[in-house]
């Protein structure tokens, strides 16, 4: 009986066993079919997406070796006039972006510029959302070298639809609203509706409306026009940014291939377009920076315009360059520093300039502060950094505020009571 009873528990354990691995297999034949189904679909999609790229007769790209840097202008054009939608001529670009990518330190720059940027075609003055309405992408690219002092390699153009149907088809983005964004437009049939405090899932739609957002219908919002909207339009990229990056937007690339093949137009070769897609992709939140291009408003005959000033875009200028991070090409003489004495000793920025001096420094100013324990050296720009640090070796390094006082110089150097003089 006992021999009988341990015979049939052995069959079950079998059976058990049997069971079990059919599973397993099952689960592993289904996950390679999900994967190959997954890849051709992946592959029909990217094959349609690039069949789909319209350059619509741009002009010529300036093409640039996989390992240099690459310069991206990314033009944002407005509805135009909703009875003449086809007439491009009459569009504004009111999102100007440069994206710049080096491969030497794999880093990724997006530069704002705002639309309210003075230029001026055939000695008139115009803002420089409208250069595009004036000479096609010609002329905003020429506007935008000349105002960056870059070689612009390839163009890509977004309307408002291409858009939206990108943000739908990464699934949206949750957003939280800081202020209240109440604003009506029957003429461009739009409508803005979200409340301070709330946290909302921006669908295609929604996002636009975000994105263009300046007033209220009672004329109150963002108290620096066009620069605050910047700011707005630069969180809400983060989020994208933080989403695309996730490895779980693979299984919505088919999507985003078609949201994109039926909308956009760009003059970059459909190998490029893959080849950087995916090394964009493949980027950390943190090896992105996002900028504005800075300027002084002012209002021209009774117009509000923003003058463009270089001093203020030396360091994004310095990094958009082709040359990227080789420092070389920079002359110490070009260099503007002011070093500043946190402390009692008499004379202590005096002598620091002196030595400065000798290296090749020649633009140079001293002054005082309050005390401090710690010596900084303050710059926005990574390359005057590194060539600084060949130098000289002078506490830790910071951001540069946004002081009027600080605004005419590369490099701020505070001297604290932990200074030793680096020569000695």
């Amino acid at each position: 009986m006992g021999k009988k009873k341990l015979k049939k528990n052995k069959k079950k354990f079998s059976l058990k066993n049997f069971t079990f691995k059919n599973i397993i297999e099952n689960l592993i034949l289904a996950s390679i079919a999900l994967v190959i189904t997954f890849i051709i679909v992946f592959f029909i999609s990217a094959f349609l997406f690039l069949g789909k790229i319209n350059d619509n007769n741009m002009i010529k790209a300036t093409k640039v070796s996989s390992s240099k840097p690459i310069n991206i202008l990314l033009l944002g054009t407005d509805i135009g006039d909703p009875n003449q939608p086809e007439n491009a001529s009459i569009k504004r670009t009111d999102t100007i972006m440069i994206l710049n990518y080096n491969p030497d330190n794999k880093k990724l720059q997006l530069v704002s510029i705002p639309r309210d940027t003075l230029i001026e075609v055939n000695g008139k003055k115009f803002k420089i959302n409208s250069a595009y309405a004036i000479g096609g992408e010609k002329r905003i690219k020429t506007e935008v070298e000349k105002l960056l002092n870059v070689n612009v390699n390839y163009i890509v153009k977004i309307d408002y639809n291409a858009f939206r149907e990108f943000i739908d088809s990464i699934g949206g983005i949750k957003m939280p609203i800081e202020r209240n964004m109440i604003y009506d437009d029957e003429g461009q049939n739009l409508h803005i509706n979200f409340k301070a405090g709330e946290t909302v899932k921006l669908d295609g739609q929604k996002a636009e409306e975000f994105f263009r957002w300046r007033k209220n219908n009672d004329g109150s919002g963002f108290a620096n026009g066009d620069l605050d909207r910047i700011e707005n339009q630069q969180k809400f990229i983060s989020k994208v940014v933080k989403k695309c990056t996730s490895p779980l937007i693979l299984f919505r690339l088919p999507s985003i291939f078609k949201a994109l093949g039926d909308n956009i137009e760009t003059n970059m070769p459909p190998s490029k377009i893959m080849y950087y897609g995916f090394k964009f992709t493949g980027l950390k939140l943190e090896e992105m920076t996002m900028k504005t291009a800075q300027g002084i408003p002012k209002t021209i005959n009774g117009e509000s315009f923003l003058i463009f000033d270089k001093n203020l875009n030396k360091g994004t200028i310095t990094s958009l360059s082709s040359s990227g991070e080789d420092i070389s090409e920079l002359s110490k003489k070009d260099i503007t520093i002011k070093i500043l004495n946190a402390t009692k000793i008499n004379g202590l920025a005096a002598g620091l300039k002196q030595q400065l001096n000798g290296l090749g420094y020649t633009r140079i100013d001293t002054g005082n502060i309050e005390e401090r324990t710690k010596s900084s050296i303050l710059s926005n720009n990574e390359v005057i950094l590194n060539m600084i640090d060949k130098d000289i070796k002078i506490g830790k390094h910071e951001e540069k505020p946004d002081k009027l006082e600080y605004k005419d110089y590369d490099i701020v150097i505070i001297l604290g009571k932990d200074f030793k003089n680096f020569g000695e």
